[in-house]
C-alpha cells in the first residue's frame, strides 16, 4: 500500500541520517475507504493524488510548528506492507481525518518510493501559509486564501537517490 508521510526538510534529513523514519506511530495518508467515499473516484491515481494532497497539508502544519525549517512542504511516498497502515475507524468520515493512517515505526527508507517537495519558488507562499494557519483555522477568510495560495503549488517529484541534494 502506498502511503504518504508528511515531513519537513529537517525531518527528512534526520530520516536520511538514521536510514529510517523513527520509532512509534507515524502519521501518514493513504487511499482509505473514507477517502474513497469522499472523493467519489475509481481512479487509483486520482485517489493517490488526493492522499498526497492531504499529506502536503499536514506538512504545512508541521512547518507552522517549526519556524526555523525551510519553508518547503515535504512528503515521503512509502510502500507499506498491507495491513500496517491503519485508519482510525472512529474517524473514517471525519473531514479532518480523511485518508489519515498510522504506521507502527520504524519505517526503513529503503521502502521509500519517492519524495515530493515544493520548488524553491514556492517558499514565500508556503511561509505565508504556515504563518496564516492559525487564523485560517479560526475562519479568517483572508488567511484561508493565503493557505490556498500555498496549496496551489504542485509538489515536485524526486527519486529517493536525490535526497542528499534536497537536504544539502
Amino acid at each position: 500500500m502506498r502511503v504518504y508521510v508528511p515531513l519537513t526538510l529537517p525531518a527528512l534529513a534526520e530520516a536520511h541520517r538514521a536510514g529510517e523514519l523513527g520509532a512509534g506511530m507515524i502519521e501518514a495518508y493513504a487511499v482509505t475507504p473514507g477517502l474513497r467515499e469522499w472523493y467519489l473516484s475509481e481512479h487509483v491515481e486520482e485517489l493517490e493524488y488526493a492522499a498526497l494532497s492531504r499529506a502536503a497539508q499536514a506538512s504545512l502544519r508541521l512547518l507552522a510548528g517549526e519556524p526555523d525549517a525551510a519553508r518547503r512542504r515535504v512528503v515521503l511516498a512509502v510502500e507499506a506492507p498491507e495491513g500496517t497502515a491503519v485508519a482510525d475507524p472512529e474517524r473514517g468520515l471525519d473531514p479532518a481525518a480523511l485518508g489519515e493512517v498510522r504506521i507502527a515505526g520504524p519505517v526503513a527508507l529503503t521502502e521509500a518510493a519517492a519524495v515530493h517537495v515544493d520548488a524553491e519558488e514556492a517558499a514565500a507562499d508556503v511561509a505565508a501559509a504556515a504563518d496564516a494557519l492559525g487564523a485560517a483555522d479560526q475562519g479568517d477568510e483572508d488567511a484561508q486564501f493565503t493557505v490556498e495560495g500555498a496549496e496551489a503549488h504542485e509538489l515536485l517529484w524526486f527519486a529517493v537517490q536525490e535526497v542528499p541534494g534536497l537536504i544539502g
